[in-house]
């Protein structure tokens, strides 16, 4: 009897230090590099349309775009969606605001151009992404979008373009 409730304790214990020990890691992912207020931060690489690599304290860090979905690789725009973003950051120096982690363990955060500009909002206002409204309410962000299709530009030149997270959605279909 004494057995059985002791290596129920046991299980608990270890579930709890596992719980712990995950809780840590993502709390390291968003706070860990140290992404300080009104810093900037060199861009090194571009991962597509919605992601890229700044350099923190000499190390990586990969950084998803809050607010926004560019097109996945295969799909239409996404070589333009990448391109674009490249040309805007590529090899500058960005200001990066952490909004959260997200479940790959990405830092998601809004970055601002030198001259201020959002690229959330450039990617979105030349119709290379869409507002990503399960994780974002931003009024701005949706009239971006809004504005982009009424203009037919980029991925709404298209008539009825596939959203990336269908995309997604019917590859885990198979």
């Amino acid at each position: 009897m004494r057995l059985t409730k002791y290596k129920s304790e046991m299980k608990k214990l270890i579930n709890g230090l596992i719980i712990l020990a995950w809780l840590g890691m993502q709390i390291q992912d968003v706070y860990g590099q140290r992404i300080e207020k009104n810093k900037t931060y060199k861009v090194i690489a571009i991962q597509d349309g919605d992601t890229y690599d700044i350099l923190v304290d000499k190390t990586t860090m990969r950084i998803r775009m809050d607010g926004i979905d560019a097109p996945e690789k295969g799909m239409p725009f996404y070589k333009v969606a990448k391109q674009f973003l490249a040309s805007m950051c590529f090899g500058k120096m960005l200001r990066i605001e952490v909004k959260s982690t997200d479940r790959h363990g990405r830092t998601v955060a809004r970055a601002f151009l030198s001259d201020g500009r959002d690229l959330s909002q450039e990617m979105l206002r030349a119709g290379l992404a869409w507002h990503f409204v399960k994780y974002s309410k931003d009024k701005t962000l949706a009239s971006l979008e809004l504005a982009a299709r009424k203009q037919q530009v980029g991925i709404w030149s298209n008539p009825n373009p596939m959203s990336p997270w269908e995309n997604r959605r019917l590859h885990r279909k198979g």
